[in-house]
């Protein structure tokens, strides 16, 4: 990738990196310089991979078990089931007969619970009990 591209003739002058001059479709470097790979290795150049430097894009968070069930106590007296409800942290709020209106009502419950504040963006991508008590404790800790 172009973005991952870095033009350097001074320290190619002063010997402190090889690089094999490079060139990438639609790249150009200007004369006297080389376009020098961000590879992790010199074997990683020569097979033409780069190695990315992006973080991963999913991250796991085991939440704690006090949280999901504070979570799973807060879902049940919100949605008025019983005491003796089956709940376990894969629960949907659908499955459970929550609409949208009681999942805002969840969401301001543990906010309260819990002080925090969910941003819209984070509060629409909970689904389950899970997913709540991983994003609490990940705005928490």
């Amino acid at each position: 990738m172009a973005t991952l591209t870095a033009i350097s003739g001074k320290a190619a002058a002063a010997g402190y990196c090889k690089a094999p001059a490079l060139s990438w479709k639609g790249s150009r470097a200007p004369a006297g310089r080389r376009l020098i790979s961000m590879a992790a290795s010199a074997a990683a150049t020569r097979s033409g991979r780069l190695v990315s430097l992006r973080t991963p894009r999913f991250r796991v968070y085991a939440a704690k078990a006090e949280t999901v069930n504070k979570v799973m106590s807060i879902v049940k007296t919100k949605l008025a089931l019983g005491a003796d409800a089956a709940l376990t942290p894969e629960s949907k709020f659908t499955d459970l007969g929550a609409d949208s209106l009681d999942t805002v009502e969840i969401v301001m419950a543990l906010e309260e619970e819990f002080k925090i504040t969910v941003e819209e963006d984070n509060a629409q991508s909970i689904t389950t009990i899970q997913d709540a008590a991983e994003l609490i404790d990940k705005l928490v800790g």
